[in-house]
């Protein structure tokens, strides 16, 4: 067995396809399943079912890949402490949100490759939103993740990095647009555009309302989060958004929300992080001017 094998067994576990696996790794698809077929005989056991609806991981490859993972970590930690000329390098891979435009990511991320030149970073966000990212960084198929999420989340490294305010998204015509503050309760009984669910804000929405006792309906819920004002501005009804993810749009106005709901914006990454996935914490707490002194949640 060797370390591209369990390069293989990782990417077709996480994309349940073998095509998507092979672009993945940026190798062909017969190597991929070449690969997968040398490690299945070594071990002894099959890793996957295979059927025309795709692929799944058997009882024995759920529990395989767990200890892929932590091998690969591994020989990522060793390559960090056998690399003689002190230069970081490996591969970051950072879940984001599309729509923190207040946050200069480009920025950051361009600071981060003049420092570290020799570091490949992987940028993308998740289609469930905070939940999805937490769930990537446990299961280690991403390394540092920027999480909107109440609660902290078990088994990664927790930094906590700003408490946005929400603040009420209203059409311009609305009789509150002009209020200088408006509650949950005065915008309860309208019609609500907002997040997913298991995106960060709407758990934190959803709790505010649970809070004061107050049901509302979302008949228009977005997977991006940049784009609700512009449907609250077409009339399809009302949000409340963190003002750090707040895209102003023709239309629409923002009025803060009274009494105060704040949501917090941390990044986590998985114990015992790789030395370029370090530097970039690190980075992050100098970017925000907090202690770069990341919490391990139990268990």
């Amino acid at each position: 067995m060797d370390t591209r094998q369990l390069e293989y067994f990782v990417a077709v576990a996480d994309e349940r396809n073998f095509t998507r696996a092979a672009e993945r790794v940026f190798a062909a698809q017969s190597t991929v399943s070449a690969g997968i077929g040398a490690l299945e005989r070594e071990l002894g056991v099959r890793l996957f079912e295979r059927d025309p609806h795709g692929v799944r991981l058997t009882d024995a490859g759920r529990a395989a890949v767990e200890e892929a993972r932590a091998s690969l970590q591994a020989i990522e930690r060793m390559r960090d402490a056998a690399a003689g000329d002190g230069a970081l390098r490996g591969t970051v891979r950072v879940g984001i949100f599309t729509n923190l435009t207040t946050i200069d990511l480009p920025g950051i991320m361009g600071e981060f490759h003049r420092r570290h030149p020799l570091v490949d970073l992987r940028l993308g966000p998740s289609p469930s939103g905070s939940t999805g990212l937490a769930e990537d960084v446990r299961q280690g198929r991403v390394d540092v993740a920027f999480l909107g999420l109440p609660d902290r989340v078990p088994g990664v490294l927790t930094l906590p990095l700003a408490d946005s305010p929400f603040v009420a998204i209203l059409p311009v015509g609305h009789p509150l647009a002009g209020a200088g503050s408006v509650s949950l309760a005065q915008l309860a009984g309208e019609p609500w555009v907002d997040a997913r669910e298991g995106f960060g804000n709407r758990v934190r929405l959803d709790r505010a309302f649970a809070a004061e006792g107050l049901v509302r309906q979302v008949p228009t819920e977005l997977a991006d989060l940049g784009e609700i004002p512009r449907f609250v501005a077409a009339g399809l009804g009302v949000a409340a958004l963190p003002e750090l993810t707040v895209l102003p749009a023709e239309g629409a106005v923002s009025v803060p929300l009274a009494p105060e709901v704040l949501w917090p914006l941390s990044v986590i990454a998985r114990p015992r992080p790789s030395a370029a996935a370090q530097a970039l914490l690190d980075l992050l707490a100098e970017r925000f001017g907090i202690p770069p002194s990341p919490t391990l949640e139990g268990p």
